[in-house]
């Protein structure tokens, strides 16, 4: 019996572990430094950083438009589905949510920046 629950508590575990840090299929991932390359090609592409506003005060990218993680839900209308969505946030575990949120509303073309702002250099 002890050996069964072990089993169960190791299978949680590791399914746990496998939802948080392998992507998101359809999502992809991109390198500070592979960022400003996409920067030059604002037009085809929506930038948001998913951080709380008082971060985003503190060190923004310009392009970047604030839309706090906790209220993408609502505010996702203010996005075309029919542009690239470049998600950011201070490290990449926000934005990697945001990113899964984003697919789940439909949205096709969802980049996640890895690394986040912590990574970024101008």
């Amino acid at each position: 019996m002890g050996t069964i629950f072990n089993l169960i508590i190791l299978g949680v575990i590791v399914w746990f572990l496998y939802q948080r840090f392998v992507p998101a299929k359809g999502i992809k991932n991109i390198k500070a430094a592979e960022l400003k390359a996409a920067l030059n090609n604002k037009g085809s592409k929506q930038f948001i950083d998913v951080r709380t506003p008082n971060e985003f005060r503190g060190n923004h990218i310009k392009v970047f438009k604030n839309i706090p993680l906790n209220e993408l839900g609502k505010r996702a209308q203010e996005l075309s589905k029919d542009k690239e969505v470049v998600v950011i946030c201070q490290s990449g575990m926000r934005s990697s949510n945001a990113c899964k949120t984003l697919k789940k509303l439909g949205f096709n073309d969802v980049t996640n920046v890895k690394g986040g702002m912590s990574s970024w250099r101008e």
